[in-house]
């Protein structure tokens, strides 16, 4: 097997579990935060910002490069990693989320069949497939194809879509073989469905493969449901297998996650909300594109040393966004970045220290005093 996992420490009164990844590239750190460069590429920054933000992980999208510039292109110009010059981990979604967000496909036990574009050539995305383009494009981890299902779903449709993902990645093994020096993880559905999350979960378990996910979550359910559906899966996962939570990215639902033994999480909103003049500070979040911050000469975040907070007022960053310029993005998500980087290691120090319960406590009172200041202005 090609990736190993260690559980080095675990918080006394909580599921949180500090551990270590091992990889033929190298290792890191859990619990662990990734960057999303869904076309090879860090939105507004170039991959090192991430690398000396800490990030050890990042996440590119199976399908969106198989689209653009294709995986044979990839391969050719020697994989993903010397491809976007990122020297450090690297993983895969299989395309499967991004499919079935598509307003128009077609689902059978084949796979999905969509139309990327109007009027374009309608493709067909199968587990073979996914695995193929996901092993030309050389990630250290890909993932099993599968099908996610929208908020709320039918139980029927939720069963059938759990059963056929189970079916998917047992053809995703065979696909994958273990003989690539890529690590395969399995992704666990249900919805909100607690039989459904053990039978998957059981039945992707039973596949030994190097690592497991659970998918399916923010998707609009909000942070109370996914704290119940993570509190009926994780049970049924394997204490010896990093556990990867999909697509779950605010501050609070990190938390979360890493409270009920989850590992890895990947999301855009870091560099999304940056985008939209969003920082993530110690105190909340903050929209410099307000009128307040036009004359504020404090760095945006007074206790962060990332390269914006050190050189750069809240005044300038809201006279950038406010003159439309591209410079704006780029500070304002070097700092996010670096934001998630330094939550991450204080929720790894906390843990080895045996006090996660604590550092949630108090880093949520400090994260939501203005939230909850505003609601009494109110």
């Amino acid at each position: 097997m090609s990736l190993s996992f260690e559980i080095v420490a675990t918080d006394p009164s909580t599921r949180a579990r500090l551990g270590v990844l091992r990889t033929p590239r190298g290792e890191a750190e859990t619990p662990l935060f990734m960057p999303v460069a869904t076309q090879a590429a860090l939105k507004a920054v170039p991959p090192e910002i991430a690398r000396e933000a800490g990030a050890k992980i990042i996440l590119a999208n199976a399908y969106h490069l198989h689209i653009q510039p294709g995986e044979d292109l990839v391969a050719a110009l020697g994989g993903l990693h010397r491809f976007m010059n990122w020297p450090g981990l690297i993983i895969t979604d299989s395309g499967g989320y991004q499919v079935f967000s598509l307003p128009e496909r077609t689902i059978s036990e084949e796979g999905v069949r969509f139309q990327f574009n109007k009027g374009g050539e309608r493709v067909t995305l199968t587990p073979e497939s996914s695995i193929a383009i996901q092993q030309k494009l050389g990630a250290d981890i890909i993932m099993a194809f599968d099908e996610c299902v929208a908020f709320p779903s039918p139980h029927k449709y939720a069963k059938e879509a759990a059963e056929r993902t189970v079916r998917w990645a047992e053809r995703c093994k065979q696909a994958w073989a273990g003989g690539t020096g890529q690590s395969l993880f399995g992704i666990v559905q249900g919805s909100t469905y607690p039989d459904l999350r053990r039978y998957c979960a059981e039945k992707i378990v039973e596949l030994d493969l190097p690592g497991i996910a659970v998918g399916g979550l923010s998707v609009g359910e909000g942070l109370e449901v996914m704290n119940d559906v993570l509190g009926y899966t994780v049970e049924h996962l394997p204490a010896d297998r990093p556990r990867y939570l999909m697509g779950v990215g605010l501050p609070e639902d990190i938390l979360a996650y890493v409270e009920h033994g989850m590992d890895m999480s990947d999301c855009v909103i870091p560099t999304k909300y940056a985008r939209s003049g969003i920082l993530f500070t110690g105190v909340g979040r903050m929209r410099i594109t307000k009128r307040e911050y036009r004359k504020d000469k404090f760095p945006p975040d007074t206790n962060c040393s990332c390269y914006t907070c050190a050189n750069y007022s809240r005044a300038y960053l809201h006279h950038l966004f406010a003159a439309d310029e591209i410079l704006g993005h780029t500070l304002a998500t070097i700092h996010n970045l670096r934001f998630y980087q330094d939550l991450m290691a204080g929720i790894r120090l906390a843990i080895r220290q045996g006090r996660f319960a604590a550092y949630k406590k108090d880093f949520l009172a400090a994260y939501t005093r203005q939230e909850r200041k505003s609601r009494m202005v109110r």
